[in-house]
């Protein structure tokens, strides 16, 4: 028998030759500083259990019941505009959108889009008459990691790159994202980095903070910031309060409240907080500066019916502002947009149709509201 080999000596009685689960596994537990590690880990672990607490979403959907349910910023449009949607199936789904405007400021002439989607993988596309392309690709890994690729290229504007994980825990979410992201021949990063994490203390209360790391070129210095955000959702989860506290003295506070079964009300306001020069009133000379807090509040509310859906807002600068989707057969919409401007005496004006069409005949039945027998 070689020297070495002592896979041949005989154990002895009663006694088996631990597997290297099985070392390594009496190592972590005989170890004093690993076990008491493992201790502390598991105490805290069993006392988040024991609070029930649930998952409390990403901080980009931190106000999104108030600023994308019930405001108009997501939906406001100006001029004529008209959209033909087609879907060609449902599971994977796959349609397709062609939308044409006049008189808009914002959107263009004409733009096409194609949107995919399976259990695991998100694909869209958009591309206008401009030749500005945009896309959105979201893949799944598992329930709980997405990852995220965003890009935009457009004529006369830089080109946007963004890269973004998430990972969503039985009581917490981890955001990872960096925007145009590169590596100088100096070995320094350019770019833009974002962290955040957002962490249920209660059932209700949730509380978390996000870091920006910022550097435009290797020879420039990089910035950083942090803000702090919370989050208050009500017992009956009929109504949530979120705060943001950022790093440039901006405080946004928002509030979102279920009326009724088919209304919704939310308020948002933000104070900003910031240095203004004092001038000489004769010599027009700065002579020192002069702290100030300038601020706005926008209510607005959402009436969901069963074949409209109308939302109005309202804030302090003087701007009154509706939306109306009104749908008049299941395959036809009218869509209605107007704002009014009290201090500068403006207005604005949107009118639209909206078409969406199948590309199967099972498709088209369930579109009119009918089985596969009709």
């Amino acid at each position: 028998m070689p020297l070495g080999d002592f896979s041949k000596i005989p154990t002895l009685p009663g006694i088996s030759p631990m597997t290297p689960e099985q070392k390594q596994e009496s190592f972590w537990s005989s170890n004093p500083i690993f076990s008491y590690l493992n201790d502390v880990y598991n105490n805290i672990h069993a006392h988040r259990q024991s609070l029930s607490l649930v998952n409390p979403g990403t901080i980009e959907n931190l106000n999104k019941e108030v600023s994308r349910d019930v405001f108009l910023s997501q939906y406001f449009f100006t001029g004529l505009r008209a959209d033909l949607n087609k879907a060609f199936s449902l599971n994977p789904a796959f349609q397709t959108s062609h939308t044409f405007s006049l008189g808009s400021a914002n959107l263009p002439n004409y733009a096409f889009s194609a949107l995919f989607a399976n259990d695991n993988l998100f694909m869209q596309g958009n591309i206008d008459n401009e030749l500005s392309l945009s896309g959105r690709l979201n893949y799944g890994w598992d329930k709980n990691n997405i990852s995220k690729l965003t890009l935009q290229i457009s004529q006369g504007q830089p080109t946007m790159c963004q890269i973004e994980q998430d990972f969503q825990g039985s009581d917490f979410s981890l955001n990872f994202k960096t925007l145009n992201p590169s590596i100088s021949s100096t070995g320094l990063f350019t770019g833009v980095a974002v962290g955040s994490i957002l962490q249920s203390v209660t059932p209700q209360l949730a509380l978390g903070l996000e870091t920006i790391y910022s550097r435009g070129q290797s020879a420039m210095p990089a910035d950083s910031a942090v803000s702090y955000v919370t989050r208050y959702v009500g017992a009956k989860q009929d109504w949530i309060f979120s705060g943001q506290l950022q790093a440039n003295g901006s405080l946004i506070a928002s509030f979102w409240r279920k009326v009724a079964s088919n209304v919704e009300a939310g308020l948002e306001t933000t104070l900003q907080a910031s240095m203004v020069p004092i001038t000489d009133p004769v010599i027009g000379t700065p002579i020192g500066i002069q702290p100030t807090i300038e601020g706005s509040t926008t209510l607005g509310c959402k009436y969901e019916y069963r074949q409209s859906v109308f939302r109005g807002s309202v804030d302090t600068s003087g701007k009154v502002g509706c939306f109306l989707e009104r749908k008049i057969l299941p395959t036809l919409s009218v869509l209605f947009c107007g704002e009014l401007d009290h201090f500068k005496q403006e207005s604005k004006l949107g009118c639209g149709l909206q078409f969406e069409t199948a590309g199967s005949e099972e498709l088209l039945m369930m579109q009119q509201g009918l089985d596969a027998n009709g």
